[in-house]
C-alpha cells in the first residue's frame, strides 16, 4: 500500500484495522484515544486511499472538497489537511455538516452549487487538492468548471458515480466518456473502479495540463 497521508494511519479500532484520523466522530464512526475509523464502505475518498490508489495527499494541503453532504468524508479529510472549503448544495445535509465543522476550525461549509464555482469564487482561495464526490449527470463539466481553483502542481481526487450519468449504458462505457472530457484541462495518472466498497464507481487522481 502507497504511503497515507500525514495524520491518517492504519489503527485497530473495535478489534478491527483501518484507516483512521484524530477528531471528534462524526457518523458513529468506531474511535479510540482520539482516533476515529474512516470508513471505507463510506467514503469515496477512504476507498481510494485504502485501494492504494496514488492521491498526492501528504497532509496540511489546501482542499477543495464538492458534493461534501454531512460531512462524512469532508471531515476526515479536514483531520489532516489544511484550510478545507466543503461545498454542499442541499440544504438537508447542511445542520450535519455544519456539526461537524464546530470542532474544526480549518473546515469552511458553503451552501453552494458545485456547477456554478462564481458563487463561491469569491471566497475560497487557490487550492492544492479537488476532490469530488457529486451525484450528478456531467460529472467531468464540474471538475473542469472547478479547475480555475486548482494550483498547476494540484491533484484532482474525483469519484465518478456511473449510475448519475446514465442509468442504463455500462459502466465503463460511462467511464471511459468521463475521462476523455476530462482530459480536455486534466491529464489523468492513475483511474481504478471502487469495487468492492463502491459499486459501479470509479476512482480517478489528474492533474491540470
Amino acid at each position: 500500500m502507497r504511503d497515507l497521508p500525514h495524520g491518517v494511519e492504519r489503527r485497530t479500532i473495535d478489534g478491527a484495522e483501518g484507516l483512521a484520523t484524530q477528531g471528534e466522530p462524526v457518523y458513529g464512526e468506531p474511535e479510540s484515544d482520539g482516533w476515529r475509523r474512516w470508513d471505507p464502505h463510506r467514503s469515496k475518498l477512504g476507498a481510494m486511499l485504502e485501494l492504494g490508489m496514488d492521491t498526492g495527499l501528504d497532509g496540511g494541503e489546501r482542499v477543495l472538497y464538492l458534493g461534501a453532504a454531512a460531512g462524512t468524508t469532508v471531515s476526515h479529510v479536514a483531520d489532516f489537511s489544511g484550510p478545507t472549503y466543503a461545498v454542499e448544495f442541499a440544504p438537508r445535509p447542511i445542520r450535519d455538516l455544519l456539526d461537524a465543522a464546530e470542532s474544526r476550525d480549518r473546515l469552511f461549509p458553503l451552501l453552494k452549487d458545485a456547477r456554478k464555482p462564481e458563487t463561491y469564487a469569491h471566497v475560497v482561495e487557490p487550492v492544492d487538492v479537488l476532490v469530488q464526490d457529486v451525484a450528478t449527470r456531467g460529472q467531468a463539466d464540474v471538475a473542469l468548471a472547478n479547475r480555475q481553483f486548482l494550483a498547476d502542481e494540484g491533484r484532482l481526487l474525483l469519484a465518478v458515480k456511473a449510475r448519475s450519468e446514465d442509468v442504463t449504458a455500462d459502466p465503463e462505457d460511462v467511464f471511459d466518456d468521463v475521462v476523455t472530457d476530462l482530459e480536455s484541462d486534466y491529464e489523468v495518472l492513475e483511474r481504478e473502479r471502487l469495487e468492492p466498497f463502491h459499486a459501479d464507481h470509479l476512482g480517478v487522481v489528474a492533474r491540470p495540463r
